[in-house]
């Protein structure tokens, strides 16, 4: 209940910026007719899922059925699990991009949409305080590998949240190849954020942003160039077995960005990723750096860190 007080009075304070929420009105009732109509009444929640992502997986599920997914990005379960809006260290990535020599690149992609009705960061209105943090991460591994993000133009993101990466990349390079693996109820949140951004968005290979549910091994071995592996807070949350495919699909990037928790739940994380270091050595540079704004909340004070690689050869 505490929690929930404390997140209502934070997203309190961008009460003075009301999103326009009549434009998306036409396609919201469009978009959210189809995806219920994907929505089999029957749908099996699979079991291997972490405790916590079954019970949001049940939320996001009963929020399409009653199509209540125009102001999704209001609801507290979502902003707990996908959207860091009003918090003070928000301030403090912000501070860092705006001395950043890549500012005037960061200011354009910071730029914040309508759909969703995402709450508005409170020192920087322009923007939310996810799409800061989001853009932060993507600073972290432009500086530390003097990367041109402007060069990507294939990405593989490990759970996307409900498409913020993918959106901000789509103001990066406009024919950018972006595919979102989560489970399917997610996608459908995904789905509906990007179609509602005007995006390519859709479940086949033809489209630019494609979402898959299941894990399929590729035919493909090929290093891909120009390409970027992300998994924020997400590779860090899903059983130690089911990583091991994951991991196959990550060393075919050529860039490599993780965000993760010392610990989640009963695995120790940091132990995890640098045994991960060692056994990829031969193939990555790696760099693990520890996250110096983020340490988790008043409820669980945390160290958080960033796993960024580059491939040796491709």
């Amino acid at each position: 209940m505490l929690r929930k007080i404390i997140r209502k009075f934070l997203e309190n304070l961008s009460f003075f910026y009301i999103n326009n929420m009549k434009e998306v009105e036409v396609e919201d009732k469009e978009i959210t007719y189809f995806i219920k109509k994907k929505l089999v009444k029957d749908y099996n929640f699979k079991k291997n899922l972490k405790k916590t992502h079954l019970i949001f997986n049940k939320k996001i599920f009963k929020i399409i059925n009653e199509k209540k997914l125009k102001n999704f990005l209001r609801f507290p379960f979502i902003q707990k699990m996908f959207f860091v809006h009003n918090r003070l260290f928000i301030w403090k990535e912000l501070k860092i991009l705006r001395k950043d020599k890549n500012w005037k690149f960061y200011k354009k992609i910071l730029i914040e949409d309508n759909v969703g009705d995402p709450v508005r960061y409170f020192l920087y209105p322009e923007s939310s305080g996810n799409k800061i943090n989001h853009v932060y991460h993507l600073s972290i591994i432009v500086n530390k590998l003097n990367l041109n993000l402007k060069l990507i133009d294939n990405v593989f993101e490990f759970g996307g949240g409900y498409g913020c990466m993918a959106r901000i990349f789509s103001k990066i390079n406009k024919n950018i190849n972006y595919t979102i693996f989560d489970t399917k109820l997610v996608n459908f949140l995904q789905y509906y954020y990007l179609k509602l951004n005007k995006l390519n968005v859709g479940y086949d290979f033809k489209k630019n942003y494609i979402l898959v549910d299941k894990f399929k091994k590729s035919k493909n071995k090929k290093s891909i160039s120009n390409s970027l592996f992300i998994a924020n807070w997400s590779l860090s949350e899903t059983p130690i077995s089911f990583r091991a495919k994951l991991i196959l699909e990550m060393i075919k990037y050529e860039y490599i960005l993780i965000s993760f928790q010392e610990n989640f739940e009963d695995v120790n994380n940091l132990k995890y990723f640098k045994k991960l270091i060692l056994k990829l050595k031969l193939k990555y540079k790696f760099q693990l750096v520890e996250n110096k704004f983020y340490k988790g909340n008043i409820f669980k004070k945390e160290k958080h860190y960033f796993l960024i690689g580059k491939k040796l050869n491709i």
